[in-house]
């Protein structure tokens, strides 16, 4: 039987593979489509990966804490948090990171970028997770809710902090007072009466507060509300 002669080529993208395998990436052409819900792909082994999503198969494992992953690249930034590993630095505050995607995000605290804006009202975010979150100030989601009162809550960490209500649990502690409080934010704002610091200034009056509630309180004198 006569045999196809297969041609290498350099290719720019994947470097040398032959000529069929050229053609499957660079054209349009799907040839491998998913039985499950009918996407495609250019080559079997991208269409392999995908079938993980529906098998579930998470076939490395992390022989630290025996977390598995569908993907090698998954298992391998894993291991930065055992190892503590933080290759990637920040040039402006030399902060490291484990990760070239956070680097990337945190470089916006950086430069004010704000890439993703709500549809809604157009205010914008450094990260798409936290645009997500935002959403459901429009839409009225709150998918956590707590199994004591059945409030429910549109972010889990408003959750967890609600519960401390139910547990009365107070693990932040001033080193000042001694005060205990159940969450690190009110410890923040706390801090604030032993420093004196108030930087949250009225727009209409100029006068200075602590906090965001004390203003907000303190703005129904001009709304008349």
């Amino acid at each position: 039987m006569e045999q196809t002669e297969e041609i290498t080529n350099n290719c720019e993208v994947y470097g040398n593979i032959t000529t069929n395998q050229n053609i499957k990436i660079h054209t349009p052409e799907k040839l491998f489509q998913c039985e499950v819900c009918k996407k495609e792909f250019g080559v079997s082994g991208s269409l392999n990966r995908h079938m993980m999503i529906h098998t579930g198969e998470k076939p490395f494992k992390c022989e630290v804490c025996n977390t598995s992953f569908s993907r090698r690249g998954d298992l391998k930034r894993h291991m930065s948090i055992h190892t503590g590993e933080k290759p990637f630095q920040c040039e402006v505050c030399d902060k490291s990171f484990s990760r070239n995607e956070v680097l990337n995000r945190h470089m916006r605290s950086h430069t004010g970028e704000k890439p993703f804006q709500c549809e809604v009202c157009s205010k914008r975010f450094v990260s798409s997770a936290k645009s997500n979150q935002h959403m459901k100030v429009h839409t009225g989601e709150k998918p956590f809710q707590c199994e004591v009162c059945n409030k429910s809550f549109s972010r889990r960490g408003h959750l967890i902090r609600h519960m401390m209500i139910h547990t009365g649990e107070k693990p932040f502690n001033c080193e000042v007072c001694y005060k205990r409080l159940c969450d690190s934010r009110n410890l923040y704002l706390h801090m604030r009466i032993h420093t004196g610091e108030k930087p949250i200034k009225c727009e209409v009056c100029n006068k200075m507060f602590r906090a965001p509630g004390s203003l907000n309180r303190h703005m129904t004198i001009h709304t008349g509300e």
